[in-house]
Protein backbone atom coordinates (compact mmCIF):
# COMPACT_ATOMS: atom_id res chain seq x y z
CA UNK A 1 0.00 0.00 0.00
CA UNK A 2 3.20 2.62 -0.25
CA UNK A 3 4.84 1.65 -3.51
CA UNK A 4 6.72 5.13 -2.73
CA UNK A 5 6.91 5.98 1.23
CA UNK A 6 10.32 5.77 1.29
CA UNK A 7 11.12 7.07 -1.70
CA UNK A 8 9.48 10.35 -0.36
CA UNK A 9 11.38 9.58 3.38
CA UNK A 10 14.08 7.23 2.91
CA UNK A 11 15.01 6.40 -0.80
CA UNK A 12 15.58 4.00 -2.94
CA UNK A 13 19.09 2.74 -4.69
CA UNK A 14 22.21 1.94 -3.49
CA UNK A 15 24.11 4.00 -1.26
CA UNK A 16 27.57 4.79 -1.26
CA UNK A 17 30.36 5.48 0.57
CA UNK A 18 31.80 8.72 1.47
CA UNK A 19 33.76 11.29 1.78
CA UNK A 20 32.71 11.36 -1.98
CA UNK A 21 35.29 12.46 -5.21
CA UNK A 22 34.57 14.74 -7.95
CA UNK A 23 31.55 13.95 -9.74
CA UNK A 24 32.53 11.74 -12.93
CA UNK A 25 29.89 12.36 -15.47
CA UNK A 26 29.36 15.41 -17.66
CA UNK A 27 28.01 18.59 -16.73
CA UNK A 28 24.34 18.68 -18.20
CA UNK A 29 23.63 21.40 -20.67
CA UNK A 30 20.49 22.99 -18.41
CA UNK A 31 19.90 22.54 -14.76
CA UNK A 32 17.07 20.07 -13.90
CA UNK A 33 14.86 19.34 -11.69
CA UNK A 34 15.96 16.42 -9.03
CA UNK A 35 14.15 13.21 -10.09
CA UNK A 36 16.74 10.53 -8.82
CA UNK A 37 15.33 7.37 -7.37
CA UNK A 38 18.68 7.41 -5.72
CA UNK A 39 18.09 9.98 -3.63
CA UNK A 40 14.69 11.06 -3.07
CA UNK A 41 15.92 9.89 0.18
CA UNK A 42 17.09 13.14 1.92
CA UNK A 43 14.90 15.53 -0.45
CA UNK A 44 12.39 16.68 1.64
CA UNK A 45 12.23 19.76 0.78
CA UNK A 46 12.31 19.45 -2.94
CA UNK A 47 8.50 20.39 -3.44
CA UNK A 48 7.76 18.57 -6.13
CA UNK A 49 8.64 15.26 -4.08
CA UNK A 50 5.51 15.27 -1.42
CA UNK A 51 1.83 16.00 -1.75
CA UNK A 52 1.44 16.00 2.09
CA UNK A 53 -1.53 18.07 3.53
CA UNK A 54 -0.85 21.41 4.59
CA UNK A 55 -1.85 20.56 8.03
CA UNK A 56 1.33 17.90 7.78
CA UNK A 57 4.05 20.09 7.37
CA UNK A 58 5.25 21.21 10.59
CA UNK A 59 8.32 18.97 11.67
CA UNK A 60 7.89 16.25 13.82
CA UNK A 61 9.92 14.99 16.04
CA UNK A 62 12.56 13.58 15.95
CA UNK A 63 13.48 16.31 13.06
CA UNK A 64 12.93 15.34 9.67
CA UNK A 65 15.38 14.17 7.34
CA UNK A 66 16.53 17.86 6.77
CA UNK A 67 18.71 18.14 3.64
CA UNK A 68 18.04 20.38 0.34
CA UNK A 69 19.47 19.59 -2.69
CA UNK A 70 20.48 21.67 -5.68
CA UNK A 71 22.59 20.86 -8.75
CA UNK A 72 26.04 22.82 -9.20
CA UNK A 73 28.91 22.53 -11.63
CA UNK A 74 26.42 20.02 -13.58
CA UNK A 75 26.17 17.38 -9.98
CA UNK A 76 23.62 17.22 -7.86
CA UNK A 77 24.64 18.11 -4.37
CA UNK A 78 23.57 18.60 -0.85
CA UNK A 79 23.21 22.42 -0.18
CA UNK A 80 21.91 22.58 3.52
CA UNK A 81 21.92 19.86 6.20
CA UNK A 82 19.15 20.69 9.26
CA UNK A 83 21.02 20.83 12.64
CA UNK A 84 19.86 17.85 14.63
CA UNK A 85 18.35 15.96 11.71
CA UNK A 86 18.82 12.34 10.33
CA UNK A 87 20.59 13.40 7.64
CA UNK A 88 23.29 15.17 9.82
CA UNK A 89 23.16 12.19 12.14
CA UNK A 90 24.28 9.91 9.54
CA UNK A 91 27.54 12.31 8.66
CA UNK A 92 25.52 13.69 6.02
CA UNK A 93 27.17 17.41 5.27
CA UNK A 94 26.61 20.37 3.28
CA UNK A 95 29.05 19.78 0.02
CA UNK A 96 28.01 16.08 -0.33
CA UNK A 97 27.24 15.31 -3.91
CA UNK A 98 24.69 12.59 -4.90
CA UNK A 99 24.71 10.26 -7.64
CA UNK A 100 21.69 11.03 -9.99
CA UNK A 101 20.01 8.68 -12.31
CA UNK A 102 16.97 10.33 -13.19
CA UNK A 103 14.51 7.55 -14.90
CA UNK A 104 15.77 4.53 -14.02
CA UNK A 105 13.03 1.64 -14.51
CA UNK A 106 13.55 -0.78 -11.83
CA UNK A 107 12.92 -3.80 -13.75
CA UNK A 108 15.60 -3.09 -16.92
CA UNK A 109 18.38 -5.36 -15.97
CA UNK A 110 21.02 -2.99 -18.12
CA UNK A 111 20.05 0.06 -16.12
CA UNK A 112 20.41 -1.02 -13.12
CA UNK A 113 23.22 -2.46 -13.21
CA UNK A 114 24.74 0.75 -14.65
CA UNK A 115 23.24 2.51 -11.59
CA UNK A 116 24.60 0.23 -9.83
CA UNK A 117 28.36 1.02 -11.12
CA UNK A 118 28.01 4.43 -11.64
CA UNK A 119 27.54 4.42 -7.55
CA UNK A 120 30.54 2.13 -7.04
CA UNK A 121 32.81 5.07 -9.81
CA UNK A 122 31.04 7.86 -7.78
CA UNK A 123 31.87 6.68 -3.97
CA UNK A 124 34.01 3.70 -4.30
CA UNK A 125 31.63 1.25 -2.87
CA UNK A 126 28.16 0.38 -1.68
CA UNK A 127 26.53 0.07 1.96
CA UNK A 128 23.09 -0.01 2.12
CA UNK A 129 20.34 -1.09 -0.33
CA UNK A 130 17.09 0.03 0.34
CA UNK A 131 14.64 -2.01 -2.36
CA UNK A 132 11.61 0.50 -2.17
CA UNK A 133 10.32 0.69 -5.82
CA UNK A 134 6.32 -0.51 -6.18
CA UNK A 135 4.00 -0.94 -8.17
CA UNK A 136 0.12 -1.20 -7.42
CA UNK A 137 -2.82 -1.78 -8.80
CA UNK A 138 -5.85 -3.56 -6.27
CA UNK A 139 -8.06 -5.48 -8.35
CA UNK A 140 -9.11 -8.99 -8.45
CA UNK A 141 -7.40 -11.59 -10.66
CA UNK A 142 -10.47 -11.39 -14.01
CA UNK A 143 -9.78 -7.48 -13.56
CA UNK A 144 -5.90 -7.47 -13.42
CA UNK A 145 -4.40 -8.41 -17.33
CA UNK A 146 -1.46 -9.51 -17.77
CA UNK A 147 0.40 -6.05 -18.68
CA UNK A 148 -0.39 -5.19 -15.11
CA UNK A 149 0.51 -8.54 -13.86
CA UNK A 150 3.25 -8.18 -15.67
CA UNK A 151 4.38 -4.39 -14.50
CA UNK A 152 3.64 -5.44 -10.84
CA UNK A 153 5.87 -8.43 -10.71
CA UNK A 154 8.35 -7.12 -12.78
CA UNK A 155 8.75 -3.66 -10.71
CA UNK A 156 8.57 -5.26 -7.01
CA UNK A 157 9.83 -8.93 -7.08
CA UNK A 158 11.92 -8.83 -10.14
CA UNK A 159 13.16 -5.35 -9.03
CA UNK A 160 14.26 -6.12 -6.00
CA UNK A 161 15.86 -9.13 -6.87
CA UNK A 162 17.82 -7.53 -9.48
CA UNK A 163 19.02 -4.69 -7.48
CA UNK A 164 19.96 -7.25 -4.22
CA UNK A 165 21.86 -9.18 -6.71
CA UNK A 166 23.58 -6.33 -8.56
CA UNK A 167 24.23 -4.81 -5.15
CA UNK A 168 25.44 -7.87 -3.22
CA UNK A 169 29.27 -8.42 -4.32
CA UNK A 170 29.83 -4.85 -3.55
CA UNK A 171 28.02 -5.37 -0.23
CA UNK A 172 30.70 -8.21 0.50
CA UNK A 173 33.44 -5.61 0.87
CA UNK A 174 31.65 -3.39 3.25
CA UNK A 175 31.93 -3.07 6.73
CA UNK A 176 28.38 -3.21 7.95
CA UNK A 177 26.20 -3.38 4.93
CA UNK A 178 22.35 -3.67 4.97
CA UNK A 179 19.79 -4.90 2.66
CA UNK A 180 16.74 -3.08 3.30
CA UNK A 181 13.22 -3.94 1.59
CA UNK A 182 10.08 -2.55 1.99
CA UNK A 183 7.45 -5.12 2.11
CA UNK A 184 5.40 -7.17 4.59
CA UNK A 185 5.75 -10.04 6.85
CA UNK A 186 5.15 -13.24 5.28
CA UNK A 187 1.28 -13.92 6.90
CA UNK A 188 0.32 -15.93 4.26
CA UNK A 189 -3.58 -15.71 5.04
CA UNK A 190 -6.22 -16.06 2.35
CA UNK A 191 -7.44 -12.45 3.47
CA UNK A 192 -4.21 -10.70 2.03
CA UNK A 193 -4.76 -12.25 -1.78
CA UNK A 194 -8.05 -12.63 -2.45
CA UNK A 195 -8.88 -9.27 -2.71
CA UNK A 196 -5.53 -8.43 -5.37
CA UNK A 197 -3.67 -11.49 -5.60
CA UNK A 198 -1.26 -10.37 -8.09
CA UNK A 199 -0.26 -7.12 -5.99
CA UNK A 200 -0.06 -9.31 -3.19
CA UNK A 201 2.56 -11.91 -5.20
CA UNK A 202 4.24 -9.05 -6.13
CA UNK A 203 5.21 -7.46 -2.38
CA UNK A 204 5.38 -11.01 -1.11
CA UNK A 205 7.76 -11.93 -3.40
CA UNK A 206 9.98 -8.72 -2.49
CA UNK A 207 9.79 -10.32 1.52
CA UNK A 208 10.78 -13.58 -0.08
CA UNK A 209 14.22 -12.10 -0.99
CA UNK A 210 14.36 -11.14 2.34
CA UNK A 211 14.09 -14.31 4.00
CA UNK A 212 16.23 -16.04 1.50
CA UNK A 213 19.38 -12.87 1.33
CA UNK A 214 19.66 -13.38 5.31
CA UNK A 215 20.03 -16.94 5.30
CA UNK A 216 22.14 -17.22 1.70
CA UNK A 217 24.44 -14.28 2.98
CA UNK A 218 24.62 -14.99 7.23
CA UNK A 219 28.08 -16.29 6.67
CA UNK A 220 29.21 -13.06 4.19
CA UNK A 221 27.95 -10.60 6.85
CA UNK A 222 25.40 -9.00 5.09
CA UNK A 223 21.84 -7.88 7.17
CA UNK A 224 18.91 -8.46 5.07
CA UNK A 225 15.76 -6.83 6.30
CA UNK A 226 11.65 -5.99 5.57
CA UNK A 227 10.39 -3.05 6.98
CA UNK A 228 6.12 -2.22 6.71
CA UNK A 229 4.27 0.34 8.54
CA UNK A 230 1.30 -0.52 10.35
CA UNK A 231 -0.89 2.14 8.98
CA UNK A 232 -0.90 4.33 5.74
CA UNK A 233 1.82 6.61 5.52
CA UNK A 234 0.88 10.30 3.90
CA UNK A 235 2.64 9.87 0.46
CA UNK A 236 1.52 11.02 -2.84
CA UNK A 237 0.83 7.47 -3.83
CA UNK A 238 -1.72 7.35 -0.90
CA UNK A 239 -3.79 10.65 -1.91
CA UNK A 240 -3.81 9.93 -6.06
CA UNK A 241 -4.80 6.14 -5.69
CA UNK A 242 -6.07 5.18 -2.34
CA UNK A 243 -8.32 7.69 -1.01
CA UNK A 244 -7.35 11.49 -1.41
CA UNK A 245 -7.50 13.94 1.38
CA UNK A 246 -9.36 12.05 4.02
CA UNK A 247 -6.89 8.50 3.98
CA UNK A 248 -4.12 11.48 3.90
CA UNK A 249 -5.65 12.56 7.48
CA UNK A 250 -5.96 8.90 8.67
CA UNK A 251 -2.24 8.36 8.13
CA UNK A 252 1.12 8.67 9.86
CA UNK A 253 4.07 10.94 8.37
CA UNK A 254 6.74 9.43 6.30
CA UNK A 255 9.41 10.08 9.36
CA UNK A 256 8.37 7.35 10.84
CA UNK A 257 10.18 4.72 8.83
CA UNK A 258 12.92 6.98 8.22
CA UNK A 259 13.46 6.90 11.42
CA UNK A 260 13.46 2.78 11.40
CA UNK A 261 15.34 2.54 8.82
CA UNK A 262 18.05 5.03 9.95
CA UNK A 263 17.86 3.01 13.36
CA UNK A 264 18.35 -0.45 11.52
CA UNK A 265 21.36 0.71 9.81
CA UNK A 266 22.76 1.38 13.08
CA UNK A 267 22.51 -2.21 14.17
CA UNK A 268 25.32 -4.70 13.36
CA UNK A 269 24.91 -6.91 10.43
CA UNK A 270 23.76 -9.74 12.61
CA UNK A 271 21.15 -8.13 12.96
CA UNK A 272 19.32 -10.12 10.12
CA UNK A 273 16.47 -12.05 8.32
CA UNK A 274 13.49 -9.47 10.79
CA UNK A 275 10.28 -8.75 9.20
CA UNK A 276 9.30 -5.24 11.31
CA UNK A 277 6.27 -3.18 11.55
CA UNK A 278 7.94 0.49 12.26
CA UNK A 279 5.78 1.18 15.78
CA UNK A 280 6.88 -2.02 17.13
CA UNK A 281 10.66 -1.86 16.04
CA UNK A 282 10.79 1.53 17.32
CA UNK A 283 8.44 1.07 20.77
CA UNK A 284 11.55 -1.78 21.28
CA UNK A 285 13.91 1.15 20.60
CA UNK A 286 12.75 3.71 23.34
CA UNK A 287 10.41 5.63 21.20
CA UNK A 288 7.07 5.75 22.84
CA UNK A 289 5.58 9.21 21.22
CA UNK A 290 3.59 7.98 18.27
CA UNK A 291 1.46 10.67 18.43
CA UNK A 292 4.18 12.89 16.41
CA UNK A 293 3.87 11.00 13.48
CA UNK A 294 -0.16 11.15 13.12
CA UNK A 295 -0.93 13.83 10.38
CA UNK A 296 -4.16 15.17 11.78
CA UNK A 297 -4.72 13.35 15.71
CA UNK A 298 -8.22 14.14 15.24
CA UNK A 299 -8.99 11.33 13.19
CA UNK A 300 -8.44 7.68 13.60
CA UNK A 301 -5.41 5.99 11.99
CA UNK A 302 -5.64 3.68 8.83
CA UNK A 303 -4.29 0.16 9.45
CA UNK A 304 -2.00 -0.80 6.34
CA UNK A 305 -2.27 -3.84 4.16
CA UNK A 306 -0.68 -7.19 5.15
CA UNK A 307 -0.39 -6.35 9.02
CA UNK A 308 -0.74 -10.05 10.59
CA UNK A 309 -3.64 -10.20 13.24
CA UNK A 310 -1.11 -11.23 16.11
CA UNK A 311 0.79 -7.99 15.99
CA UNK A 312 -1.54 -5.68 17.74
CA UNK A 313 0.28 -2.02 18.58
CA UNK A 314 2.88 -1.62 21.03
CA UNK A 315 1.61 -1.00 24.62
CA UNK A 316 0.13 2.50 25.17
CA UNK A 317 0.03 3.27 21.17
CA UNK A 318 -3.79 3.94 19.62
CA UNK A 319 -4.75 4.25 16.68
CA UNK A 320 -8.04 5.68 17.87
CA UNK A 321 -8.82 9.55 16.95
CA UNK A 322 -7.29 12.14 20.04
CA UNK A 323 -9.93 14.38 21.17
Amino acid sequence: MLPDVLGEALGFGPIGHSPMPPCPWPRPKSPKPLRSPAWTAVAENVPSLFAVPEAAKAPPEPPRLGVRLDQHEGAVRIVDVNAGSLAERSGIKAGDRVVEIAGMPAQRTAQVIAAVEKTVAAFGGIDILVNNASAIQLTGTLACDMKRYDLMNGVDARGTYLAGRSCIPHLKKSANPHILTLSPPLDMSAKWFAPHVAYSMAKYGMSMCTLAWAEEFRKDGIAANSLWPRTTIATAAIKNLLGGDAIMRMSRTPEILAEAAYRIFQKPKSFTGNFLIDDTFLAGEGVSDFDRYRVDPSQPLQVDFFVPDDLPPPPGVSLQAKS
